[in-house]
């Protein structure tokens, strides 16, 4: 197992050449929201904003379209068509018409379990020839569509808590490391196991995160982390090293959190606040 530091983080995030321009930083599409769960396509889309994303396109329920975009001054966000307050099926052929033209995608953060986030999950797996991170409401639908995991030929990461990963069929043998690593051996996939000691492995190398703290444990923390990562990978950064950094550094910028103000009032957005610091 690899453990995680500073040092190792930043030797992991990619140099910005003097003449680079936003289009060499990653163009990542986001799919996040619905009805009542703004919160969670904006920090998603900040999260890869203040971990050094180029380009950030959002794209959300038409039903919050405003909202998302009086909250984001620097990621793009569009309007999608949406029923019931989630994405429905006839989003999926704007989205994939978008998509050969970014350099990874996230799909789930507070997009809600429905037929549509189904179809837009499974269209993005299906459609997308480059690195997909699948968060939350993603995991949720697919749980219970597996076989879309094996039939993918391009890297997918995937960021369960421990009850997402036994739902998926994970978590068998009672040991984090181990059932992590078969897990991502068994479905060709990045995990990112959340919780104390996150692992993060592609069955073969397996990485321990050793940063974060209880006071992380709110709602929103996750949507930031789905940001960071999709930013890193968009960056070019290998998916699983990506991972391994983005796991630590929102770990640590939860730490700097609880350590300014303690770890009952800090906030999601208070790390999109330090991260910056922890990248320099």
């Amino acid at each position: 197992m690899i453990q995680l530091d500073h040092l190792a983080v930043r030797g992991i995030l990619p140099d910005r050449p003097e003449q680079a321009h936003k289009g060499d930083f990653g163009r990542v599409l986001l799919l996040c929201g619905s009805r009542g769960y703004t919160g969670a396509a904006a920090l998603a889309a900040m999260g890869a904003a203040r971990s050094g994303a180029g380009l950030i396109f959002l794209g959300v329920p038409e039903c919050i379209y405003a909202i998302e975009a009086v909250k984001l001054t620097e990621p793009m966000v569009f309007p999608l068509p949406q029923e019931g307050g989630m994405l429905s099926a006839a989003a999926v052929p704007e989205i994939e018409s978008r998509l050969p033209g970014m350099d990874a995608v996230l799909v789930g953060p507070g997009m809600g379990q429905s037929a549509g986030t189904l179809a837009v999950t499974e269209a993005v797996l299906r459609h997308f020839s480059g690195p997909v991170v699948v968060d939350a409401d993603g995991i949720n639908v697919l749980s219970r569509h597996m076989d879309l995991l094996r039939e993918r030929k391009y890297p997918t990461v995937l960021t369960p808590h421990a009850g997402d990963f036994v739902r998926m069929g994970g978590g068998s043998g009672g040991e984090r490391v181990p059932d992590a690593m078969a897990f991502a051996r068994e479905y060709g996939c990045i995990l990112l196991l959340k919780g104390h000691r996150t692992v993060i492995t592609d069955g073969q190398e397996c990485y321990v995160n050793c940063t974060g703290n209880p006071g992380m444990a709110t709602g929103g923390s996750g949507d930031v982390l789905a940001g960071i990562l999709v930013s890193l990978i968009g960056q070019g950064i290998p998916p699983l090293q990506a991972a391994a950094a983005g796991a630590w550094l929102h770990g640590a910028a939860g730490d700097q959190c609880a350590g300014a103000m303690g770890q009952y009032g800090m906030l999601p957005s208070d790390m999109l606040e330090v991260l910056p610091r922890l990248m320099k």
